[in-house]
């Protein structure tokens, strides 16, 4: 982790601005297409983490008891997933022992879900509206010279930064820097 530096935070003229220059992506290829979203992941990373966690915190303070709820919901369902897939046995012995007790927790846990679907929802915008955001403006956005420029250096390796290391462990790691 000590060779691992954050990319400095780059300018609002330069992200958003007066030198900033913004066209629709050619979908009709694909590959450069990937290549500039990367890129752009890449050279704007600051700028983008920053973003959206102001985004976050905005919509958690404007929703804070659901966004609470919603996270509170998913990481119970996800808990209970996990230790069910870990303990099948005891999930299945506990079924065969009580099984009235079984169908009370199903229909709980059931209306438990429906209750807090709204709650759920408003975090899962939380976390989705500030990616389909960056998602945008990483489209959108044409390359500089300095942003090529600082592009090769991450992708030779001379400086890693978490963004660097985020695609590398999604296997982005050959197409960026190109």
């Amino acid at each position: 982790m000590a060779e691992i530096q954050l990319a400095p935070l780059r300018s609002l003229g330069d992200f958003l601005l007066e030198s900033a220059r913004f066209q629709i992506p050619q979908v009709k290829d694909p590959d450069k297409w990937a290549n500039r979203v990367l890129n752009n992941l890449l050279y704007y990373q600051t700028n983008y983490f920053l973003s959206a966690l102001i985004m976050f915190l905005v919509i958690g303070l404007m929703h804070p008891v659901k966004m609470v709820l919603g996270f509170t919901a998913i990481s119970v369902a996800f808990g209970g997933y996990v230790y069910c897939t870990n303990n099948q046995w005891r999930a299945r012995q506990f079924k065969r022992n009580h099984p009235l007790v079984s169908v009370i927790i199903i229909l709980a846990a059931g209306y438990l879900v429906v209750y807090m679907l709204g709650a759920v929802i408003v975090f899962m915008f939380g976390i989705a509206f500030p990616l389909l955001l960056i998602l945008i403006h990483a489209s959108l956005r044409m390359r500089s010279i300095k942003n090529k420029f600082t592009n090769k250096m991450e992708y030779v390796g001379l400086k890693r930064t978490p963004m660097g290391i985020i695609l590398e462990g999604l296997g982005q790691e050959q197409e960026a820097g190109s």
